[in-house]
């Protein structure tokens, strides 16, 4: 029936009927109730971008790269770049050297990294662990790109014996790698050094190292003394979540690349007047407006403030778990707190991260101790028998 959808009738009415009033209050209910209890997920959801909502009574459309002008008036192009020589200096490159664009996320950020190095080197190997994120997998299919997945050691870290054993195979070949700064699921920073250790000595001469820096990217740059990670250490390119450590109402990040590497792939498209030089056309003017309100709102000082906050908490879950008889690990400048995989009424309630038989949590700046304290009850609680029994616990997907 036309204006249904589902239950509620948005045809009786400017601001729908009161069926789907009903609806929208029970759903803002749930997912209110559901924040209350989010510690696996690495979202903030401490923001506040009110000062932005005259904004969205406009439809902000940033067709097309961000540094050059376009015929669709009604975008933040100017922000956008602005945000974009933020990110550059914080993962260490010249903001005059730099290129990128605000991205709708981690996925669309690694996609055009692996795109860049394939459309650079057409015939290469592409190489990534076993830990890296699940998108990377579909990207490479989509890309129709040849790869090998390499093993992961226990701490989460790329297998770097084996990725040397496999570039040494295929030493003919350009390699494009995919470094992991800050695992999904441990957090584990793969070593930029090591690897490009291992390229040159297997004499490879043409390469190209894309870094997955989703949540580590805004966290390495404000600690004393972080791993490798930027584009000093000898990435190409590298992508950074958004609406991870500053929060956002919807998902958002950047990729930054070097500007050479973009001006192989652009082209102009007159429609528009724009250089298509993004996988996307139409791209969100409000996401740029957001990262940019919320660098602005935090300051340098701030951020760093933020994530102290978020080590010292993670550490005393680590502790906290411990105390109590559960095994509880991270890396050093990690948030990601890795513990065996509670029982199942636990690991629904905390909207827990599992793999295999092991769980993680991340604690986010809305992440509070008593939070941990009231997890860490809920994990040494006895369990039901159906759930502690032998054989494989019916953990949801």
């Amino acid at each position: 029936m036309a204006g249904n959808l589902g239950a509620g009738n948005l045809g009786d009415g400017e601001t729908g009927g009161a069926d789907t009033r009903a609806r929208l209050d029970r759903l803002l209910s749930q997912i209110r109730s559901a924040g209350e209890h989010q510690v696996g997920y690495p979202t903030n959801q401490r923001f506040d971008y009110s000062p932005l909502y005259p904004f969205l009574e406009y439809s902000l459309n940033n067709v097309g790269d961000p540094f050059h002008e376009s015929n669709y008036w009604e975008n933040t192009h100017e922000i956008e770049r602005d945000v974009i020589a933020h990110f550059a200096r914080l993962t260490r490159i010249d903001p005059d050297e730099a290129w990128g664009y605000v991205t709708s996320g981690g996925t669309e950020g690694n996609m055009y990294g692996l795109y860049l190095g394939r459309e650079l080197f057409p015939n290469a190997m592409f190489y990534f662990s076993e830990d890296t994120h699940y998108s990377v997998l579909k990207n490479v299919r989509v890309l129709n790109a040849r790869y090998i997945m390499i093993k992961r050691q226990e701490n989460g870290e790329i297998d770097y014996r084996d990725l040397r054993e496999m570039i040494n195979v295929h030493r003919d070949l350009p390699a494009v790698i995919m470094a992991n700064i800050g695992t999904t699921m441990r957090g584990a920073v793969d070593d930029i050094d090591h690897i490009q250790r291992i390229l040159q000595d297997s004499a490879v001469t043409s390469s190209y190292i894309h870094a997955d820096a989703a949540l580590s990217g805004m966290i390495l740059p404000f600690v004393a003394e972080p791993q490798s990670y930027g584009f000093d250490a000898g990435i190409d390119s590298i992508s950074v979540s958004g609406h991870k450590l500053l929060g956002a109402p919807l998902p958002c990040g950047v990729v930054l690349t070097r500007r050479s590497y973009v001006e192989r792939v652009s082209r102009a498209v007159e429609y528009v007047g724009v250089h298509d030089t993004t996988l996307s056309g139409s791209r969100s003017g409000f996401a740029p407006l957001m990262l940019w309100y919320a660098l602005a709102r935090y300051g340098e000082d701030g951020i760093r403030g933020l994530v102290e906050g978020m080590l010292e908490t993670a550490e005393y879950a680590v502790q906290q778990f411990n105390a109590r008889g559960i095994e509880a690990w991270r890396h050093r400048n990690s948030v990601t707190v890795v513990f065996p995989k509670p029982a199942p009424e636990v690991f629904r309630k905390w909207q827990i991260a599992p793999e295999g038989r092991e769980a993680h949590i991340i604690t986010m700046p809305h992440v509070t101790r008593s939070m941990i304290d009231q997890l860490i009850d809920d994990c040494a609680a006895p369990q039901p028998l159906e759930s502690s029994a032998g054989g494989e616990t019916p953990w949801p997907n």
